[in-house]
Protein backbone atom coordinates (compact mmCIF):
# COMPACT_ATOMS: atom_id res chain seq x y z
CA UNK A 1 0.00 0.00 0.00
CA UNK A 2 1.39 3.32 -0.85
CA UNK A 3 1.95 5.86 2.00
CA UNK A 4 -0.87 8.22 0.17
CA UNK A 5 -3.34 4.65 0.89
CA UNK A 6 -2.29 4.51 3.92
CA UNK A 7 -3.02 8.26 4.71
CA UNK A 8 -6.72 8.29 2.63
CA UNK A 9 -7.42 4.95 4.68
CA UNK A 10 -6.54 6.47 8.32
CA UNK A 11 -8.75 8.99 7.49
CA UNK A 12 -11.94 7.30 6.59
CA UNK A 13 -11.13 5.11 9.26
CA UNK A 14 -11.75 7.87 11.80
CA UNK A 15 -14.28 9.43 10.17
CA UNK A 16 -17.80 9.18 10.80
CA UNK A 17 -18.79 11.85 8.13
CA UNK A 18 -18.79 9.42 4.94
CA UNK A 19 -16.37 11.82 2.91
CA UNK A 20 -16.37 12.33 -0.45
CA UNK A 21 -12.77 12.13 -2.80
CA UNK A 22 -12.85 16.38 -2.39
CA UNK A 23 -13.10 16.23 1.37
CA UNK A 24 -10.63 13.91 1.69
CA UNK A 25 -7.90 15.84 -0.44
CA UNK A 26 -9.19 19.17 1.82
CA UNK A 27 -7.87 16.89 4.66
CA UNK A 28 -4.92 16.25 3.18
CA UNK A 29 -4.12 19.38 2.18
CA UNK A 30 -4.96 21.01 5.69
CA UNK A 31 -2.64 18.65 6.89
CA UNK A 32 0.15 19.51 4.33
CA UNK A 33 0.19 16.25 2.20
CA UNK A 34 1.48 16.88 -0.96
CA UNK A 35 -0.87 15.43 -3.43
CA UNK A 36 -2.90 15.32 -6.09
CA UNK A 37 -7.07 15.17 -6.45
CA UNK A 38 -6.32 12.28 -9.21
CA UNK A 39 -3.88 10.49 -6.60
CA UNK A 40 -6.73 10.76 -4.43
CA UNK A 41 -9.27 9.14 -6.77
CA UNK A 42 -6.92 6.52 -7.89
CA UNK A 43 -6.04 5.79 -4.03
CA UNK A 44 -9.63 5.01 -2.89
CA UNK A 45 -10.19 3.10 -6.39
CA UNK A 46 -7.85 0.35 -5.27
CA UNK A 47 -8.60 0.64 -1.67
CA UNK A 48 -12.41 -0.11 -2.43
CA UNK A 49 -10.87 -2.73 -4.68
CA UNK A 50 -9.18 -4.35 -2.16
CA UNK A 51 -12.67 -4.31 -0.10
CA UNK A 52 -10.21 -2.25 2.76
CA UNK A 53 -13.47 0.62 2.21
CA UNK A 54 -16.98 0.80 1.43
CA UNK A 55 -17.82 3.20 -1.43
CA UNK A 56 -21.72 4.33 -0.15
CA UNK A 57 -23.48 5.48 -3.74
CA UNK A 58 -26.70 8.09 -3.17
CA UNK A 59 -28.05 9.17 -6.44
CA UNK A 60 -27.82 12.59 -7.34
CA UNK A 61 -24.68 12.94 -5.04
CA UNK A 62 -21.29 12.29 -5.08
CA UNK A 63 -19.91 8.86 -4.30
CA UNK A 64 -19.10 8.76 -0.27
CA UNK A 65 -16.14 6.28 1.37
CA UNK A 66 -17.12 4.81 4.68
CA UNK A 67 -15.54 2.46 6.98
CA UNK A 68 -16.00 -1.87 6.44
CA UNK A 69 -17.54 -2.16 9.62
CA UNK A 70 -21.17 -3.44 8.57
CA UNK A 71 -23.66 -1.29 9.56
CA UNK A 72 -26.21 0.36 7.56
CA UNK A 73 -27.49 4.01 6.77
CA UNK A 74 -30.64 6.84 7.05
CA UNK A 75 -30.22 8.80 3.75
CA UNK A 76 -32.10 12.24 3.77
CA UNK A 77 -33.96 12.08 0.61
CA UNK A 78 -33.83 15.85 0.50
CA UNK A 79 -29.95 17.22 0.96
CA UNK A 80 -28.07 13.25 0.73
CA UNK A 81 -27.07 13.57 4.27
CA UNK A 82 -25.90 10.00 5.39
CA UNK A 83 -26.24 8.69 9.26
CA UNK A 84 -24.73 5.73 10.56
CA UNK A 85 -27.50 2.83 11.73
CA UNK A 86 -26.57 -0.20 13.38
CA UNK A 87 -29.52 -2.81 12.96
CA UNK A 88 -29.29 -6.28 13.28
CA UNK A 89 -27.86 -8.44 10.73
CA UNK A 90 -30.01 -9.37 7.90
CA UNK A 91 -27.79 -12.03 6.25
CA UNK A 92 -29.81 -15.08 6.55
CA UNK A 93 -33.31 -13.71 6.99
CA UNK A 94 -32.43 -12.44 3.28
CA UNK A 95 -30.23 -16.16 2.36
CA UNK A 96 -34.19 -17.62 2.50
CA UNK A 97 -35.38 -15.32 0.36
CA UNK A 98 -32.75 -15.23 -2.13
CA UNK A 99 -31.85 -18.66 -4.51
CA UNK A 100 -28.04 -17.91 -4.62
CA UNK A 101 -25.37 -17.15 -1.57
CA UNK A 102 -25.43 -13.55 -0.48
CA UNK A 103 -22.41 -12.09 0.27
CA UNK A 104 -22.96 -8.44 1.58
CA UNK A 105 -26.27 -5.98 1.01
CA UNK A 106 -26.23 -2.35 1.45
CA UNK A 107 -28.87 -1.10 3.15
CA UNK A 108 -30.08 2.32 2.56
CA UNK A 109 -33.10 3.91 4.19
CA UNK A 110 -34.53 6.72 2.47
CA UNK A 111 -35.86 10.03 5.16
CA UNK A 112 -36.18 13.57 5.87
CA UNK A 113 -33.38 14.42 8.24
CA UNK A 114 -33.82 16.36 10.97
CA UNK A 115 -32.45 19.70 9.73
CA UNK A 116 -34.53 19.57 6.66
CA UNK A 117 -37.41 18.48 8.30
CA UNK A 118 -37.13 21.81 10.29
CA UNK A 119 -36.18 24.04 6.74
CA UNK A 120 -39.98 22.61 5.75
CA UNK A 121 -41.91 23.42 9.19
CA UNK A 122 -40.43 27.15 9.05
CA UNK A 123 -42.06 27.43 5.12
Amino acid sequence: MTKNAELILNIINASYDHLTAEQIYLRLKEDQVKISLATVYNSLTALYEQGLIKKVLVEGFPDRYDRVRRHDHLVCSRCGRLTDINLKDMTAALQKEVPVPVLSYDLKISCICDECSKKERRN
